[in-house]
């Protein structure tokens, strides 16, 4: 039908000249040698030969006669109604895949109104710039309320300079070493961040090293102030014997551990790459999830998945609260894994209404001058809240009891069993309750504990209260000895969590040990320098070793729903996004409930088990893999116990 024949085999008037190239636009006819300036008219003759043989060669350079014959056969078959709209398509398939050509940041507000970083993707689609997405990830600085106003100012100034940074990183360098890297290789665009990063600190070392040999070169440096030395260890009652229990309470705590070290303008790298791989799935018209489930599993991805369980805060009793207890920075409720996303959110919402219900109404007024059941005196109310940060009401409690009571009454007002319908967990931070100055815990106000009385403490919470399945960070990272005890005598029915007392995920993925401390759970958060590529490493190497991987907000978020996706994708267990309220909370919880409802529709949505405690005998650990493997079984490994086997026989009894 249509001839495979050349451009230059066409007749001349049916002959055109590429538009771009064709500058100099004249007649392709030549001119007869008796007009006027044949000598001009001749050279022209030759500029067009040139520009034909030039147009014909980069034709067939793209394979343009080819492509156009197959186009024009298979639309005149085709005869669609919408000719040029059927070409535009095929044509749209010829052309190159997107490429990256500008990545542009800048400050913006978080949920809490403080400056964090937006990053914004270009990309150059068929000859045009278009922006494609952007992405807005919080920074690495906790909430600290009632804070030092000094102190208040001064990280003030810090996350200013830490965004500020960040921008010029963003504006400058990354977008120059991004600029033509297509959005769909993720693994090339973390590897440039990586180098990148990796460059930004030897210069920041190099920088370090230069003023301090210009500090010791300017003259001797005064000797720090030293700080005086701990007070005694308290004086042994008299007729106490001595023993164990006596001997680890008078035994000095270890110093606390320097912080992790976070290079100024590091929250650039992993704004940009997550800004990327939002970018590939809008591309490639796929939900964010989708992308990241195909980087971490690849060809062998399954046809399901499953929507984490939500770790959803409901009352906040920690060091900032009014009350005197200082011990629960969080109390959490967990839905039963049975329960779907929207149910699970249904019952949560309930039980929080039922608890601004609760502290609407005043109690009743005692005749009697002694403390009553929740603890607080005559003339004082039972409990009162504001609403916190974390998207969860901030109480004011004097007992470890009263939040814990409070919930069961709110649950047995829902006719809802606590163990059953939903189960409790206990964000303890740890680092924020020692008192250095005596070497102990402040689990309340004016109440001390030191780290081998909190064992017992958090032995004797579980043993009364055996819906609590998750204590979170119940130590600081450098009390080992005690995260070993806990995991040893409550590791069979409650997960111990390391959130903030674990290291950073370069830190893991740099060492490749994530048994310390002792925990069956791990909370990962995206922030600074983390890359995609390393979430799906870390949560591969969770996984691997048979742990749990939590992925968690931060104190300050952002309205930036992505962290649900990255959830989802990287097929964590736990998600941890805080209380129900605050709209850069409840964000992510809409798109976690957006997510359940298309894997609904799809037919790709997995169910969660039942939660499993895995304990593992600390002495079989040390055996090789490779010996339990041969065995068909994994090393030290007791049998599994369900939480709704502990609460029946815990009733039963």
């Amino acid at each position: 039908m249509f001839g495979g024949r050349d451009l230059a085999a066409l007749p001349s008037d049916r002959r055109t000249l590429p538009g771009p190239q064709a500058k100099p636009r004249c007649s392709l006819k030549s001119p007869t040698m008796g007009e006027e300036g044949g000598g001009r008219s001749c050279g022209t003759t030759r500029e067009l030969q040139k520009l034909k043989q030039q147009a014909m060669e980069y034709y067939r350079e793209n394979d343009v006669p080819r492509r156009l014959e197959e186009l024009l056969n298979s639309t005149f078959y085709l005869q669609p109604a919408d000719v040029y709209g059927h070409l535009a398509n095929c044509f749209s398939k010829l052309a190159k895949p997107p490429t990256i050509c500008k990545i542009m940041g800048k400050s913006v507000l978080d949920g809490l109104g403080l400056p964090t970083l937006q990053v914004e993707v270009f990309c150059t689609i068929q000859n045009f710039h278009k922006s494609i997405c952007s992405v807005m990830v919080p920074t690495y600085f906790e909430v600290h309320e009632n804070a030092l106003p000094e102190l208040v100012e001064a990280e003030g100034e810090e996350r200013n300079l830490a965004v500020s940074t960040a921008v010029q990183w963003v504006n400058e360098a990354i977008t120059q070493e991004l600029q033509g890297l297509v959005p769909s290789n993720q693994a090339d665009v973390d590897c440039t961040l990586r180098t990148f990063f990796a460059n930004k600190v030897q210069e920041d070392k190099q920088r370090k090293e230069l003023e301090k040999s210009q500090e010791d070169s300017a003259g001797p440096i005064p000797p720090p102030q030293t700080l005086p030395p701990p007070p005694p260890p308290p004086t042994k009652k008299k007729g106490q014997k001595p023993g164990k229990k006596d001997s680890l309470v008078e035994k000095p705590i270890a110093p606390a551990e320097p912080a992790e070290p976070v290079l100024c303008g590091s929250m650039a790298i992993g704004a940009v790459s997550l800004a990327v791989a939002k970018t590939s799935a809008i591309l490639g018209s796929n939900p964010l999830y989708l992308n990241i489930a195909f980087l971490k599993h690849g060809q062998e991805q399954s046809s399901t998945l499953t929507v984490p369980l939500i770790m959803a805060s409901v009352v906040s009793c920690g060091k900032s609260s009014p009350g005197k207890l200082n011990l629960m920075k969080e109390v959490i409720c967990i839905p039963h894994p049975g329960l779907t996303t929207k149910q699970g959110m249904e019952m949560l919402l309930e039980i929080q209404k039922q608890i601004n219900k609760t502290l609407e109404v005043p109690p009743p007024p005692k005749a009697e001058n002694k403390k009553g059941h929740n603890g607080n005196k005559r003339g004082q109310q039972s409990l009162t809240g504001r609403m916190s940060h974390l998207g969860c009401l901030t109480l004011s409690c004097d007992t470890v009891e009263q939040p814990l009571l409070l919930l069961q009454g709110v649950c047995a007002n829902l006719e809802l069993e606590l163990g059953t319908h939903l189960h409790l967990a206990i964000n303890c931070a740890g680092h924020e309750l020692m008192d250095y100055s005596k070497g102990k815990y402040e689990v309340l106000t004016g109440t001390h504990k030191s780290a081998a009385e909190m064992v017992d403490l958090y032995v004797e919470l579980v043993n009364k209260n055996p819906s609590i399945i998750a204590l979170i960070d119940p130590f600081r990272k450098e009390d080992s000895e005690q995260w070993d005890s806990l995991y040893n005598a409550l590791g069979s029915r409650c997960y111990i969590i390391a959130g903030k007392a674990s290291k950073s995920i370069s830190k893991l993925l740099e060492h490749g040990n994530i048994s310390i401390p002792r925990s069956h759970a791990l909370i990962i958060t995206h922030t600074n320098q983390t890359t995609v590529s390393d979430l799906v490493e870390i949560t591969n190497l969770i996984d691997s070793t048979k742990h749990i991987a939590i992925l968690g907000s931060t104190d300050g978020e952002s309205c930036d729903d992505s962290l649900v996706d990255l959830a989802v994708g990287l097929g964590v267990r736990f998600i941890k996004l805080g209380g129900l309220s605050r709209g850069e909370r409840v964000t992510k919880y809409n798109r976690l409930l957006t997510i359940e409802e298309e894997l609904v529709q799809n037919g790709t949505l997995g169910f969660n088990e039942e939660h499993i405690f895995f304990h593992f005998n600390e002495d079989a650990e040390k055996v090789p893999e490779a010996a339990g493997a041969a065995a068909g079984e994994l090393p030290g490994l007791l049998e599994p116990i369900f939480p709704t086997e502990v609460v029946e026989q815990s009733a039963q009894s």
